[in-house]
Parts: C-alpha cells; sequence; structure tokens
C-alpha cells in the first residue's frame, strides 16, 4: 500500500461500519511491517485507532488488529502504545482475551504482542538503556495488575502447550520464556547488591519458577521436547533448555547461609527426616547440645555426631555446599522428602557398620549432583546451543545430541542416579577412602545411560536403567575409557612402541614355535586298507606256502635338525616311550626345497566337547607312561581331524615323480613340470595345539606369517603384556604433567673463558 493512502485507511479504520474496518486493517497488517509506512502510520495518529479497534472489536477484526500491532512491534516500532495513562487498560484486555476468548487466531497475535512486551525491557538493557528502579511499561512487571485481575492467565498460558496449532504452542512457550528470562534477570541486578538476608531476591524468582513448574509447566515442554513437532518448535524449546541450565546455574552460585530462613529450615528438615532420636548410635551418649553452625539452640540433647551420621564430613554441613551451592541442598532435601523411609533405613543399616565402610549418603548426594552438571554441560552458554542449533542437518542424532528432555527430569534423575551410586557402593565393597572412585564409576554410568539416552527415550526407562546396569560391565567399560584416554594423551607414541612390541612378539612366538619342531612330536598315519601279504617262504614241514602278518607303522615321529635345515621323520608300529633320536628318523626333507604347506587346521568346532584338548594331551601321556607294547600288538592312534602337508616341485628328470604328481594333484594339463608340486610329507596333528604349532613353525621357518588364530592370539598377548610392563615404569604424574621446568633453556655463557677442551 502507498503511503499516499494512509489518510484514506485511517478514515477506513474509523468508520462505524464493521465491514469497512475489517478490511481496511486487513490491508493494514500486510503493509505496517514496513518501516516508511509504519512512521507515517504512527505520526498520523494510527496508534490510537490501532489501539481502538484493540479494545473495542472482535472476531477476524480483532484478530487482524492483533496481527497489525505485531508486526509493527517487530519492526521496533509502536512502542509508544504501552506507554501513557491508558496502556494498563491494553496491556488487561490482552491478558484477558488469552484468558476468556477460545480462537486460535486471537491467542496467536495476543500471547505475540505479550512476548514483544515482555521482552523489550531485555532489549532495551541490552542497549545499555537504564531500566527504572519503579513500575516499569515493560517486562513481567507491564503484567502484573493484569495478572492480578485474571490470576488463572498461567494456567491457561501453559494450557496452550498442549495447542494441536504449532503456532500457537511457540507463541506460548515464547511468552514463558520471556516471563522467565525477565524475573529472573530483573532479580539479578538487586541480588548482585544485596547479601540476601531475608532472601527476597532469589525467593522471588524462585516462587514464580515453582508457581510455574506445579502447574504442569515441566511436563508439558518434556512431552513437547520428545514429540514429532520438534522442528517446528525448535527455537523455543532450545530457549527453554537454555533458561533451565541458566537456572540451575543461579542456584548453584547460591551459597549455603544458615541465617537465611529457608536455608535454615531445609537443615532441620534434613536433621527431622533423619529420625535422630532412633539412630542414636549405640555406645555414644547423649551429650548437652553445642552450638553448631545449621543448628538452633534450644534442644536439650544433642548427638556428637548429628551431621556425621547423615554423611557429611564435618558438623558444619553449610560449608560442604561450597560446590554446589544451594542446588545441592535442594537436590538432597527433594531425595529425602520424597524418600524418607529408604533415607531412614539407610542410614540405620549404615549405623552398624564401622565408620570406614558406612556409605555417606550426603556427600553421595552431593557428588551426584555435579556428575548430573557436568553431564548436561549445565556451564554451556546459551550461545554455544545456538550455534549448534544452526549446524544441525536435521538427522535424529544430531538432534538427540543438542536436545535433552531428560534435562528437565532433574529431581528423579538425581533420586535414581543416587540410588544407583548406593548399589554400586554395596556391590563393590567400598569403603570411604574409596568415596572418589565409586564416584567415577556413577559418571560413566550417568554418561552411558543418560548421555547416550535417544530424545524420546522416557525418563522411567533411564531409572530402570541406571538401577539394573551390571557392575562387571561397568567395569570393563571404565578400563576401555581409561585405554582411550591414554591413547589420546600418548595414542602418537604408542602406535609406535606397539609397532616394536608387535614384531618382538612376533620373534618371540616364533623361536617358540621353531622350538616345537626342534623338540619333535608324535603324529598319527592313516593305516592302508590291506594289513597283510603274501610271502615266498615255505614251512619246512608242511612245504605249503605260509602267510606272515605284515606290522602296520600307524605312528610318525617328526623333528627339525639342530640346523634348522633339513626336517627328519621315520614311520613306527608304536608310539615308543621315549622319542627317537635324529639317527634313527631314516627319511628327511630338506627345507630349502619346500614351495609351500597347506592344511586344513581350523579352531575346534563349536559343538565339540570343552575338554577335547584335554583328552588328547591325556592320552598321549598315557601313552608315553605305558610299557612298550610287543611287535604282534597294534596301538592305534587317535583319529585326526588335521592334516597339514608340505609340497614340492617335482623334478622335470624324475618321471616317477611326474607321475606320482599327476596322480596325487589335480593339476591342469597345461601346467608344466617345474612349476608342478607334489606333495612330499604328510603330517597328522593328534590335536589342534600341535597343528598350530607345527603349521606357523613351518610357515615361519619359510619367512611367512603365522595364519592361525591360536599363534596370532599369543602374539597379540605378549606384545599387549609387553607394553602394559613398560606402561609400569611409567609414572602417573610424568604422565601428565608436561615437560619438565628448564627444558630447553640455553645455559648461559656467563662467566666462561675459550679456556677449554675436549676430552676423548
Amino acid at each position: 500500500m502507498d503511503q499516499a493512502d494512509i489518510p484514506a485507511l485511517l478514515s477506513r479504520l474509523a468508520s462505524d461500519e464493521d465491514v469497512a474496518r475489517k478490511m481496511a486493517v486487513f490491508k493494514l497488517q500486510s503493509s505496517i511491517n514496513d518501516p516508511a509506512f509504519a512512521d507515517v502510520f504512527i505520526s498520523s495518529g494510527g496508534l490510537v485507532l490501532l489501539r481502538r479497534l484493540i479494545m473495542v472489536n472482535a472476531g477476524n477484526t480483532l484478530a487482524y488488529s492483533l496481527q497489525s500491532l505485531t508486526r509493527l512491534l517487530e519492526v521496533d516500532m509502536g512502542w509508544d502504545i504501552f506507554e501513557g495513562p491508558a496502556a494498563g487498560d491494553l496491556v488487561e484486555r490482552i491478558v484477558e482475551l488469552i484468558v476468556t476468548n477460545p480462537l486460535v487466531n486471537i491467542l496467536r497475535g495476543a500471547m505475540s504482542i505479550l512476548v514483544a512486551l515482555v521482552s523489550h525491557s531485555q532489549s532495551r538493557t541490552n542497549r545499555g538503556a537504564a531500566v527504572p528502579a519503579g513500575p516499569s511499561s515493560f517486562g513481567f512487571r507491564a503484567l502484573k495488575p493484569a495478572v492480578a485481575v485474571y490470576p488463572q492467565f498461567f494456567e491457561h498460558v501453559i494450557a496452550q502447550l498442549q495447542s494441536a496449532d504449532h503456532a500457537l504452542c511457540g507463541n506460548a512457550l515464547m511468552l514463558i520464556n520471556a516471563l522467565i528470562r525477565d524475573v529472573v534477570s530483573g532479580d539479578t541486578a538487586t541480588s548482585t547488591t544485596t547479601t540476601g538476608k531475608g532472601g527476597s531476591p532469589t525467593e522471588e524468582w524462585s516462587k514464580f519458577i515453582k508457581r510455574l513448574q506445579d502447574l504442569g509447566l515441566i511436563k508439558a515442554v518434556y512431552n513437547l521436547l520428545q514429540s514429532s513437532a520438534l522442528q517446528d518448535l525448535a527455537h523455543p524449546l532450545l530457549e527453554f533448555q537454555s533458561l533451565t541450565k541458566m537456572l540451575l546455574r543461579k542456584w548453584r552460585e547460591v551459597r549455603v547461609d544458615v541465617e537465611r530462613a529457608e536455608h535454615r529450615r531445609g537443615l532441620k528438615g534434613l536433621h527431622l527426616a533423619s529420625a535422630p532420636d532412633r539412630q542414636l548410635p549405640a555406645g555414644i551418649a547423649a551429650t548437652p547440645e553445642e552450638p553448631t553452625e545449621g543448628v538452633r539452640k534450644g534442644s536439650r540433647r544433642h548427638n556428637p555426631e548429628k551431621w556425621r551420621r547423615l554423611g557429611f564430613e564435618t558438623e558444619s554441613p553449610a560449608q560442604e555446599f561450597e560446590v554446589t551451592g544451594f542446588l545441592g541442598m535442594m537436590d538432597l532435601t527433594d531425595y529425602v522428602r520424597k524418600n524418607e523411609d529408604r533415607f531412614q533405613k539407610m542410614l540405620l543399616e549404615q549405623s552398624t557398620k564401622p565408620l570406614h565402610q558406612r556409605c555417606p549418603v550426603a556427600r553421595a548426594s552431593l557428588a551426584v549432583t555435579m556428575i548430573l552438571y557436568e553431564q548436561f554441560e549445565v556451564d554451556k552458554s546459551e550461545s554455544e546451543d545456538l550455534k549448534g542449533f544452526q549446524g544441525l542437518d536435521g538427522s535424529t542424532k544430531d538432534s538427540d545430541k543438542l536436545f535433552r528432555p531428560l534435562l528437565l527430569q532433574w529431581s528423579r534423575l538425581h533420586t535414581a542416579t543416587l540410588l544407583a551410586f548406593f548399589r554400586v557402593w554395596r556391590a563393590t565393597g567400598a569403603e570411604q577412602a574409596d568415596f572418589d572412585k565409586v564416584a567415577e564409576l556413577v559418571r560413566i554410568l550417568v554418561d552411558q545411560v543418560v548421555g547416550h539416552a535417544p530424545r524420546t527415550r522416557d525418563v522411567a526407562e533411564v531409572e530402570e536403567d541406571l538401577q539394573e546396569y551390571d557392575c562387571g560391565r561397568l567395569r570393563d567399560l571404565q578400563m576401555h575409557l581409561l585405554e582411550l584416554s591414554f591413547e589420546d594423551q600418548w595414542g602418537h607414541h604408542l602406535v609406535r612402541v606397539r609397532d616394536d612390541l608387535r614384531q618382538e612378539a612376533l620373534q618371540f612366538v616364533k623361536e617358540q614355535r621353531i622350538r616345537c619342531l626342534l623338540q619333535g612330536s608324535w603324529f598319527s598315519k592313516p593305516l592302508p586298507r590291506r594289513d597283510t601279504q603274501p610271502t615266498t617262504d615255505r614251512d619246512d614241514s608242511t612245504l605249503q606256502p605260509k602267510r606272515r602278518l605284515y606290522t602296520p607303522t600307524p605312528w610318525r615321529f617328526a623333528k627339525l635338525s639342530h640346523n634348522r635345515r633339513f626336517l627328519h621323520y621315520a614311520d613306527f608300529p608304536t608310539r615308543t616311550p621315549q622319542d627317537p633320536g635324529l639317527d634313527i628318523l631314516t627319511d628327511k626333507v630338506d627345507l630349502t626345497t619346500i614351495s609351500s604347506v597347506v592344511s586344513n587346521v581350523t579352531a575346534p568346532g563349536d559343538d565339540a566337547p570343552p575338554d577335547s584338548r584335554s583328552a588328547a594331551s591325556g592320552n598321549s601321556t598315557f601313552n608315553k607312561a605305558a610299557p612298550a607294547p610287543s611287535s604282534s600288538v597294534t596301538t592305534l592312534p587317535p583319529a585326526s581331524s588335521t592334516k597339514i602337508t608340505i609340497f614340492s616341485y617335482a623334478d622335470p628328470s624324475d618321471a616317477t615323480a611326474n607321475n606320482s604328481s599327476s596322480r596325487d594333484n589335480s593339476a591342469d594339463a597345461t601346467t608344466s613340470p617345474q612349476s608342478r608340486e607334489v606333495p612330499v610329507l604328510a603330517l597328522f596333528p593328534l590335536d589342534h595345539s600341535l597343528a598350530s604349532e607345527w603349521l606357523d613353525g613351518l610357515l615361519m621357518l619359510l619367512n611367512q606369517a603365522p595364519i592361525t588364530a591360536e599363534t596370532n592370539k599369543l602374539v597379540g598377548l605378549v606384545s599387549e603384556y609387553g607394553l602394559k610392563i613398560r606402561l609400569l615404569n611409567v609414572r602417573v604424574d610424568a604422565a601428565y604433567a608436561g615437560v619438565p621446568p628448564g627444558t630447553g633453556v640455553v645455559p648461559s655463557r656467563e662467566g666462561l673463558d675459550e679456556d677449554y677442551y675436549y676430552e676423548v
């Protein structure tokens, strides 16, 4: 709309006809966000007409009027409408619309105006403008008179968080965010110059936050964070999450002071909830009460361990909230209030144990508070969260990292984590000297369960996981994280050290495997199909042909020569008690002629009995100790499913070898005789361990890498033990202390001359 049409527009806005006013304000809402147009509109008295439309109209005319004012405030103009004697009536009218009007388009516009009204005080503060100490036209103070008239205002605003209209839901959440920010920041300026006696600054915003929480604010926002409307409400939800962190920071910054009535009541509530009359430890007589911090004088008898039996380190509990501040007291008192019976039973159980074995309940609660504080990165600024939101690519994984619905369930998480602390303490048999170790385990537990929980995971499931997480698995996870931490610290050094240690371990295992070959081993040998053969000898008495018994040779002994050049072997009908020497092993294989070693050696099957290997070893031991059988009796070796075959290249001039190669190998007919391989020796190990030793031993003799899992596992085990032994010589303070002082400083030559020499 042209600026020249503004007088006509104003005339129609002031018309008595509802249709004319409706059409005029409809056109106004689409043009007023132009700063030049808005300036002429305001200077022509348009704000008076716009205010009148809001005060007296209804339906679409009212909705268009509210939208026009919203867009005017968006260009930072028209703030004069909230100043002057009639400003209060306008604010009250808008609050009335939120409480009484059910139309969505009117509610959206009304809440948008209040968001701008409340937020304007913050924008003025950010620009450096002075905020008046008295009644203000902006901020939460501007709403107080209207809210006093309509006390159900906050209830209706929070109810709109469940609206199916995402725009209305977003406006309601933005209004709540603006109110919280204004109330908290408004009290900050006052609290910085006030010690807090009487607690007026802090209690003001604390009561306001509690009032909103009692109306169901936390549950409503928690449901939004887990809903599918996250993308449409991302900005207000992220702001509410940042405000929650700001509140946690402020509660932590409040120092616990026994001179303040609220804090004194909290400490007294802890004492009374512990049932002090029933919990007096046996053998400790009641003594006259001594004045201690946080305790009112006047009671007749006083337990000398009044606060230490609750888990505090001293009898001055207020000092122990120095790290957690009032936030730690809130968490502890909330746990005690909601679990008073469990708290009393816990103290009663601990009182029966020696002092060094008792779990300090109060210290554990404070530790859990800080664990959650660090887990949710409460100290992280709002600007960092906004940067994270701008970097989102829309994936669920990134949303789970940025939006943390569980932050809103702080109290329930604190209770569940504290119970997990008690469980870990009992499961590990910890003592008070181990408190920091248990706290570290709980920190890892929270990171694993809470930190890795998806956005849509319900808090009840998280509580269940905290209570049921296996302590052994938690310990393994801790060791893994320590290794990763050490890798990050010394990673570039450990890579080189691990490579060197693996080479050393490989050489060590190679020597071990070769020594097995040097010692020699017994192998089984398949029997031929026929165990008898005819003979040409005749019996002198009967002159009839006779058949003599053929002695089978089911055993084979193989042994590597001392010079490691030949593999000697021989077949025997029985397994002798003493291993044969090289002079008895008539056959041998030159290692230089070996072309390859082939085997079907695999890991024992899952269906094999657990003691299959030990059974084979037991049989071998028994056969060694048994007396040598007679030549007429054959001792059969145990069946073997593994086979190691040694191949060598066939000699092209040896026709027999070529024929044997043709029979035993399925080589291609086009393969040349020089490249044709023939088997020269077959070994049938008695068990898998022996097969691994001989197969990898032969491969290592041929300068090849081992292939069996057993040998590779042994190499890894030796290298890891070597690394741990080396790391035992490194002190922790040396690992993290950095460069010693004075390192790299060039010594001064002051006082030196050229009269020096080198001693050779």
